[in-house]
């Protein structure tokens, strides 16, 4: 009984600090944890259950991409020790859960939609096309912790566009990517649009790393479209772009 009332007292006050602390402790948290590049504002309610804007931020801090979220998280779940919560982002009509425990934060099944900047604060490189479209994210799986992150997602451009050309859209884009551990894979398709896209490759793992985009467009829009590419990719042949990602 002694045992059974230290345990059930231990989670009351667990309970008590989680609903009591508010929202914004979150920012000082992911900001630490990703060296300023991630950051939670406008935040309100408690980290408990509450709202707020995740904000992604480029290298050098100079610009970032909002999207807001809320979140409920489930009491009870304290009794399988974790917290469990479920999440909701802006423009999407799911929620998706969320589990914490004393090792990892897990995630799956999220439905997440971005304006298409968020690509040029991923990859720097595009940063200076000025894109433009929706970037929708599909997580299948996420796990954050020991031995490391793993993940499974697909990510869709679609309705691509730069600022910088009148061609619009450019085409609708799928990336798939799977990270373990040790590795991690990609590969891009287009799936339709006059600017052709593909690639593929890996990071980590015995067979080299990298990540190579090729693109190719022709007539009647390579005469508007390469000197765009020719900004961020190396001219094999007439129409043909090669740009190294990573």
């Amino acid at each position: 009984m002694a045992a059974s009332a230290c345990v059930a007292g231990l989670l009351a006050y667990i309970f008590g600090l989680v609903a009591l602390a508010p929202a914004s402790i979150l920012d000082a948290v992911l900001s630490r944890a990703s060296d300023g590049r991630l950051r939670f504002s406008d935040a309100r309610g408690s980290a408990w259950s509450g709202t707020g804007r995740l904000v992604f931020r480029d290298p050098g801090l100079q610009s970032g991409v909002e999207l807001e979220l809320a979140w409920d998280c489930s009491a009870r779940s304290l009794l399988r020790g974790n917290i469990a919560c479920e999440v909701a982002a802006h423009r999407s009509d799911s929620r998706f859960p969320v589990t914490i425990s004393g090792s990892k934060v897990e995630l799956s099944n999220a439905d997440i939609l971005l304006p298409a900047a968020v690509l040029g604060i991923v990859l720097p490189k595009l940063a200076a096309l000025r894109l433009t479209g929706t970037v929708s994210l599909r997580i299948e799986s996420l796990v954050i912790g020991y031995p490391g992150l793993q993940a499974k997602a697909a990510i869709q451009w679609r309705e691509a566009g730069s600022e910088l050309t009148t061609v619009a859209p450019l085409g609708d884009y799928e990336l798939q990517v799977e990270k373990g551990t040790t590795m991690t894979r990609a590969s891009l398709r287009t799936l339709q649009g006059p600017l052709r896209l593909e690639g593929g490759g890996q990071q980590g793992g015995s067979g080299g790393s990298g990540f190579t985009l090729r693109a190719s467009v022709g007539e009647p829009f390579r005469q508007k479209l390469s000197p765009l590419l020719r900004l961020i990719a190396v001219e094999r042949e007439v129409g043909t772009f090669e740009l190294q990602a990573w």
